[in-house]
C-alpha cells in the first residue's frame, strides 16, 4: 500500500514564488535555460541547470558544475529566497491549462515503495541520466524537483482536496509566461494530514507519470545513504523523496511525435508504396492533419500531409505493448522500412512533444533538417496503468504530460 509522508518543505516567500519557479531541468537544454534565466537572479534554473552560470559550452556534467548547484542552493537559503517550513506538512499543487485544472497532493513517496514495486513505472531509464540526477541529489542533499505521480482516483481524497481549495486561500497563485496557471495550498492541519495519509495507505499502487530518472535517482541515493549509516532506522528523510500525486481521472496525455532525418535510400514515392502494404493511405493536402483515433497516423512528407490508417491484422489487441500506436509505427514503418532499430540510440530519429503542435513537424521537415514526420494519437491513462500493472515497459518517448510541474515551489531536504 502506498506511503505518503508529510515533510518540512523548503519554499520561496510569496513575493518570489513566480520568479523562483522554473520549468523542469529536462525540458530545456542549457542554452534555452540560459535565455530563460536572463534577468531573473531568483530562478531555480541556477540550481537545477547550474551550467548556466558558466560560459556557454561548459560541460554540464563536470564536478565544478555540480558543486555550483550546491553553492547556489546554500545562497538561495542564505538570501531567504528559499525558507524551510517549521512544521511537517502536505501541500496541494493545482495546474490550469486551457480551462482544465488538475489537483495534486504534494508529499513524500517512499524509497521502499519504489524498490518493492508499489510505485510502478512504464519506461526504462538510462544509467547515464540516472547518474546525472544522483550526483545532483547527492551534492545538494535534496530533492530539488518533484516527480509527477498518478494514483487511482479516490472520492474521499477528492473531497478533502476540494474542501481545502474552497475554504483556504492559496499561498501561491500565478500564471507563468507560457499561460499556464499554478496554484499552491499549505496543508498543515494535523487532522487533515492524518486523514490524507490514511487514505493513501489504502491505495494499492501509484504510477510514475513523468520523471522516471528523477524517481530512480532519488530511490538509489536513498539506498546509498542507508548503506552508509550504521545507525539507520528507516525514519530518516533520505528514505523518502518529493512527489506530486494526481488522481488518474484528472490527467491528460498528449501526443509524442517523431521526425526522421532520411528516407533510408528511398524516394518519397517508394516510401509511400512500402507504407501502403500495411496502411491505407490518403493524401490530405497542405493543411495540417491531426490523427483523431487510435491506429490512425498522420505523415508529413514533401510538403504534403497524409492520413495513414493501420490495416486489420497488423497488430494484436491482446498484446498491451503491441497494440500501442508507438509500437505499430515503430515496427511497421520506422524499423521495417526506414531501418531504425533502436529508438533509444538511433540518431536519425527525433521526438517532438505534442505541446509544440504539428506545425513544428512541418517546420522541421520544410527546413531540411528532417525528411519525414509522423504524428500519433496519444495513449490513454488506462493504457499506461494497464501496462505498468502487467510489468511491461512502454517504448521510448510514448507519453507526454502537460502542463509540466514547476520546480521550486517546494523542495525536500534529505537530512
Amino acid at each position: 500500500m502506498a506511503v505518503l509522508k508529510p515533510f518540512k518543505g523548503i519554499r520561496p516567500p510569496v513575493e518570489l514564488a513566480a520568479k523562483v519557479a522554473s520549468r523542469p531541468y529536462d525540458v530545456l537544454n542549457s542554452e534555452e535555460a540560459r535565455i530563460e534565466a536572463k534577468g531573473n537572479p531568483y530562478t531555480l534554473l541556477h540550481i537545477i541547470k547550474p551550467e548556466i552560470d558558466f560560459p556557454a559550452g561548459t560541460d554540464e556534467h563536470t564536478e565544478p558544475v555540480y558543486q555550483k548547484a550546491a553553492e547556489n542552493l546554500n545562497l538561495w537559503r542564505k538570501q531567504g529566497w528559499l525558507v524551510k517550513d517549521a512544521k511537517a506538512s502536505l501541500y496541494i499543487y493545482a495546474q490550469t491549462m486551457e480551462g482544465r485544472t488538475q489537483y495534486g497532493i504534494v508529499g513524500c513517496a517512499s524509497v521502499d515503495d519504489y524498490l518493492n514495486g508499489v510505485i510502478k513505472k512504464h519506461e526504462l531509464t538510462r544509467s547515464d541520466k540516472e547518474e546525472d540526477r544522483m550526483k545532483h541529489v547527492r551534492i545538494t542533499n535534496a530533492n530539488m524537483e518533484p516527480v509527477f505521480f498518478a494514483y487511482p482516483a479516490v472520492k474521499a481524497l477528492d473531497d478533502i482536496v476540494a474542501e481545502i481549495v474552497a475554504t483556504q486561500s492559496p499561498v501561491y497563485d500565478f500564471v507563468a509566461e507560457d499561460g499556464f496557471g499554478h496554484h499552491f495550498w499549505l496543508v498543515d492541519n494535523d487532522e487533515t494530514i492524518d486523514k490524507i495519509v490514511k487514505l493513501f495507505a489504502k491505495i494499492p499502487a501509484t504510477y510514475v507519470a513523468d520523471g522516471h530518472h528523477r524517481t530512480a535517482a532519488a530511490a538509489l541515493v536513498g539506498n546509498e545513504k542507508r548503506a552508509k549509516n550504521p545507525n539507520h532506522t528507516g525514519d530518516e528523510e533520505y528514505n523518502y523523496f518529493l512527489a506530486v500525486h494526481f488522481p488518474d481521472n484528472q490527467l491528460k496525455i498528449i501526443d509524442y511525435n517523431r521526425t526522421v532525418k532520411d528516407l533510408n535510400g528511398l524516394s518519397p514515392a517508394e516510401l509511400i508504396d512500402k507504407i501502403s502494404e500495411d496502411f491505407e493511405i490518403q493524401k490530405v493536402g497542405t493543411g495540417i492533419y491531426k490523427p483523431d483515433q487510435l491506429h490512425t497516423f498522420s505523415m508529413y512528407l514533401g510538403g504534403e500531409w497524409y492520413k495513414l490508417v493501420t490495416k486489420s491484422g497488423r497488430y494484436n489487441d491482446n498484446d498491451p505493448i503491441g497494440v500501442l500506436d508507438v509500437t505499430i509505427l515503430s515496427s511497421l514503418i520506422l524499423d521495417k522500412i526506414l531501418g531504425i532499430k533502436d529508438l533509444r540510440t538511433d540518431k536519425r530519429v527525433d521526438f517532438i512533444g505534442g505541446i509544440r503542435g504539428l506545425g513544428e513537424l512541418k517546420t522541421r521537415v520544410d527546413g531540411g533538417d528532417m525528411k519525414v514526420a509522423f504524428a500519433l494519437y496519444p495513449v490513454s491513462m488506462r493504457q499506461l496503468i494497464n501496462i505498468a500493472d502487467s510489468g511491461n515497459i512502454m517504448p521510448p518517448k510514448t507519453t507526454w504530460f502537460e502542463p509540466k510541474l514547476r520546480s521550486g515551489l517546494v523542495v525536500h531536504e534529505l537530512e
